[in-house]
This record gives C-alpha cells, structure tokens and sequence, in this order.
C-alpha cells in the first residue's frame, strides 16, 4: 500500500459511511415490516426479507476476504458498495415480497464484501498504536448502526414511505465510493494465486443448508424433528467435512486452516460466535416485552434500544483504546463480568412489575459488556496473523458473529414459542387451534390480529402475561453464553498487542504496515501463543 498517496482523512470517512449502511440495513427493516406487508402482501414469507440478506452476507463474507487478500482490498470494496446500491435502489422498487426478497439477496452479497475489508484495511493504514483508536471508532460505529436500525427505520417509515429505508442508501454509497476511489491507493502483491473453486463451492453449500435449516426449523411443514430439516443439518455436516478436506489439500485455500492453531484467533471466533447470539436476544426480545407489557408501539419501543446504543459506543472506544495496555484475557473479563450480569437482570430480576428506567440500566449493562468486542476482537485477531491472512481473518470475526446470530434467533424463537405455547395451555376455556394461531405471541401485539381473534381485553392481558413470562425465559438461558464465552476468553492467554519500540503517531510512520518495526511485532511475544503453519503462505 502506498499510505504516501492516500488521503486518510478520506479514507476513514469513505470506510465509515460504507460499514454504517452495511450494518444498518440488518435490522432497519424490522419496525418497517408491517408497513411493508400492508403494500406488498406476501405475510406468509416476510421473514425472507431479513434471511436473504443474513444468509447472503454470510455465504460472501469469507470469500470477499480470501479475494481481498489475494488481489487487493480496493476493488472488492468498490465492487461491494456497487453491489449494495444496486441492490438497494431494486429493493425500493419491488413490487411484490418476492422480488424484495431476491434484491435482499444481493444487498446481502454486497455487504459481505464491506464489512470484513473495512476494518482490514484500516489495520493496514495505521500504525499500532493509532489500531486501537480507529478499531475502537468503527466498531462503535458497526455496533451503533445495528442497533440503531429500528429506530430510523421506524422514523422514515412514518415519516417519509418504506421504500426510503431502502433509497438512503444510495446517496451514502455514492459518498464512500467517491472518497474511497478518489482518496485510497494500495500497492498488490503481484505474487501468482490461484482461486479455490471447489474449496469456495463447498463452503457456500455448508452455510446455505446450515442457514435454511436454521431458518426454516420450526415453521409450518418444517419442524425441527421432520425429516427435511434434519437432512438440512446433516447434509451441512457432510459439506462442511468435504470443505475442511480439500482446504487442506488446496495450495491457497479460502480458509486456511492453520490459522485456527493459534489461541487467540480461535478464542476471537469462539467469543465473536456466542456474543452474537446474546445481541441478537437483547435487540430481538427486549422490544417484544416492552411492547407486550408497556403497550409500547413498535417505533417507540424501538428508542428502548438507545441506551444500549450509548453503552456499545462507549465501551467499543474503551476496548480499542486499552488494547495495547492490556491484555486481551482481562479486557474481555470485564466485557464478560457486564454481559453475564446484564443477562442475569434481564432473566431473573426484570419482570412484568419492573420500571421502565431500570429496565434502561439493564439495557446500558449490555451495552458495555458488548461494545468491547466489536473493536477489540478485531485488533486481537488481526495481530495474531500473517499480513497475506488479514482479509480473510477479518471477514471470519464477521463471519462467527453472524452466523452465532442466525443459530440465537433460531434457537431462542424455538425456545420462546414452546414456553409460550405451555403457558397458553394453563389458560382455561382457550381452543387448541387458537393458540397455533398465535404461535410465539408477536401476534398478539397487533391490534389488528386483536379484532380478527375476537379477543376480549382481559383474554388479551392474560396472554401478553404469558408472552413476557416466555422471553423472560429467554434471557434466563441467555445468561449460559457470557459464561461459555469466559472459557474462550481464558484460552487467550497472556496475549496482547504490543507497539515497538520507536513507533510514532501517523500512518506510513515507523510501526506502519510493511515497515521493519511491523515485521518484527509479527513474531513478537503475545502476538499469538503457537505460530500457526500454512499451505502455500
């Protein structure tokens, strides 16, 4: 990379917007959704909408990362925002569910190409001890932008038309696109690689009967003991033994195996695999009992999630800044501490009669215990591998987190329909086909649906009781992952990051990429605990 030639200042900012729009369009078009099945139709498949783009981001993600390192990082970003806008401007247009959910698709490609080159390239434009405050700024600003996704979505929903959640990400794209082709000038390797057809084929047959059975487990003519769904996970078991196979045969591999020898790498996925099904019950569920127990609507009960948006802003700085102060094991200890306590106030102290500025404390709880991962992870895993890995490393913490969303949704909705559908059953005089109606609850927070079921208002409060007694019951079970996660976060050893010695402040300074000083921290003690061995590397 020629740092000489960037204007950084450009740079960050086209990085900035770019990663922004990617982790935005994840959970904007949830307060949306209504609204968007009362102009299209289409009731019985609008959980597409948000699968598409989750199943599509994760089947690209790792992919775009391998490519990224292979043949520069520029034109993989320049691809991914094209691919986004085009997505975006088709989704504002559609005019049926199924066309929107087939542009969500390829919105999905394009944010699996954005989100792991962002922070990789930013780890090549710094210095170390300028890694942590910028990590610490954009993973900030990923975790700021996913959750915030509710609330704007809900605001342009009733402000302006759904279709907007979709076109503002036009203009966005076009800035970072602008910024980024103008301002970023990166030198290739020009050694020969060859790309991993069959190792890139497998592993995207893995991931898409993986997220179909996690995503169709559970629903109508799909449950989780029916013969369709169980050859769903076993035919993934079968790709995934294939995949890891020929990646060990392969000369340059989509994922290079070796890379999981190393503690801290492993460690980062581990943890990155089960925050990601704590966030998604905290952004998921706490709305759900908002909206059930204060009558809340969806857009006001969204602005619940603020406060958790405050604590991952806060606390994302705090993990890049102490990155090099610290090491890894106890930061993440007391990003741990927070999640375990903020889960365990949210499932065994929160409940119907909790007020509504306690139940915020919780929420900011959260909030810190999970910023710290957004930067800090990021920075550990980047450390801990060659620089010709870095694309592939960083897409992989995406990956893991992802993918720890879509089995936390999958998990905890089955989960939550069957407490719900036992609590249902203590409910004198209610039919059977009434409560497979009702299924997990969320219907019942429609008025609507309300009228349609003949409901009285007393019948109503008995059942939104058993609703909220169900996620409570969620976040019970939620507390097991913060504590599974602290075995990770002990795997990481002493590990940390280290500047070297003589390292000064800017970018293409001493510490810098390709620099004598960076390729000496390589092999630096803590940088990983067992260097890892690699085909072709």
């Amino acid at each position: 990379m020629d740092k000489h030639r960037s204007n950084i200042k450009l740079v960050v900012a086209g990085l900035l917007l770019g990663l922004f729009m990617a982790a935005l369009d994840q959970t904007i078009v949830s307060t949306a959704m209504t609204t968007i099945i009362k102009k299209l139709g289409g009731l019985e498949s609008f959980i597409w909408v948000y699968s598409a783009y989750m199943i599509a981001m994760v089947v690209s993600t790792p992919i775009f990362g391998k490519l990224s390192d292979m043949f520069g990082r520029k034109r993989f970003f320049l691809m991914g925002l094209m691919l986004f806008m085009v997505g975006s401007i088709l989704c504002g247009t559609a005019q049926n569910m199924d066309q929107l959910i087939i542009y969500r698709a390829l919105q999905g490609i394009g944010g699996g190409a954005l989100m792991p080159i962002v922070f990789t390239i930013i780890f090549d434009l710094f210095p170390m001890e300028k890694r942590g405050k910028m990590m610490g700024l954009f993973g900030a600003v990923f975790g700021l932008s996913s959750v915030f996704g509710p609330v704007m979505g809900g605001a342009i929903t009733d402000n302006f038309s759904w279709r907007w959640i979709f076109y503002i990400n036009v203009p966005i794209g076009i800035l970072s696109f602008l910024f980024i082709l103008a301002a970023y000038h990166e030198s290739l390797n020009k050694r020969k690689q060859n790309i991993d057809w069959l190792g890139a084929i497998l592993l995207t047959g893995t991931i898409l009967c993986l997220m179909f059975g996690l995503e169709l487990g559970g629903t109508d003519g799909w449950a989780w003991s029916s013969m369709k769904t169980i050859s769903l996970f076993v035919a993934s078991g079968v790709l995934l033994i294939l995949f890891l196979i020929a990646e060990m045969k392969v000369k340059d591999p989509i994922i290079h195996l070796g890379l999981f020898r190393g503690r801290v790498f492993t460690s980062s996925m581990g943890i990155s695999l089960l925050y990601g099904g704590v966030m998604m019950a905290s952004a998921t569920y706490i709305p759900l009992f908002i909206q059930g127990v204060f009558h809340r609507t969806a857009t006001q009960t969204s602005s619940v999630l603020t406060p958790m948006m405050l604590g991952v802003v806060l606390s994302s700085q705090i993990g890049g800044r102490v990155a090099t102060k610290l090491r890894y094991r106890d930061t993440m200890l007391f990003s741990a501490l927070f999640l375990i306590v903020g889960s365990y106030l949210l499932g065994f102290v929160m409940d119907p009669q909790t007020i509504e500025w306690l139940i915020i404390i919780f929420m900011v709880i959260i909030g810190l215990g999970m910023g710290v991962s957004f930067s800090l992870l990021n920075i550990a895993t980047l450390n801990a591998v060659p620089p010709q890995f870095k694309g592939s490393s960083s897409s992989l913490i995406t990956f893991f987190r992802t993918i720890g969303s879509a089995i936390g949704i999958a998990v905890f909705g089955s989960l939550q329909k069957h407490e719900f559908q036992q609590g249902l059953k203590n409910i004198p005089n209610l039919a059977p086909e009434m409560a497979e109606r009702i299924k997990g609850g969320q219907a019942l927070l429609d008025p609507v649906v309300q009228e349609q079921m003949h409901l009285s208002k007393e019948a109503v409060a008995v059942m939104l009781g058993k609703l909220s007694d169900s996620i409570l019951f969620i976040f019970q079970w939620s507390v097991l992952l913060p504590v599974l996660a602290l075995v990770f976060i002990l795997l990481m050893g002493r590990a940390r990051a280290q500047i070297p010695q003589g390292a000064q402040g800017g970018p293409g300074g001493p510490g810098a990429p390709g620099t004598p000083e960076a390729k000496g921290q390589q092999g630096a003690p803590g940088a990983d605990q067992a260097a890892p061995s690699f085909h072709g590397g």
